[in-house]
């Protein structure tokens, strides 16, 4: 059996993109206004997009089953 793939709207296909660019930003903005708590915040907001591909990386790296 196999899927048919449906084609995506440009919202579907730049959602995360868009927001881990959001992220990213604050990220940046935090680690350069800021100190104590704000240090913090750009380390957990930086770590956001490696976690993601580090994730998507090992779930792609699965066997499927079938």
């Amino acid at each position: 059996m196999s899927k048919t793939l449906r084609p995506r709207t440009l919202r579907q296909i730049f959602y995360l993109p868009a927001v881990f660019a959001a992220i990213t930003i604050i990220g940046l903005l935090s680690a350069l206004f800021g100190d104590g708590v704000w240090d913090a915040l750009s380390w957990v907001t930086l770590a956001c997009p490696i976690a993601a591909t580090v994730y998507f990386v090992l779930r792609s790296r699965r066997p499927q089953l079938r």
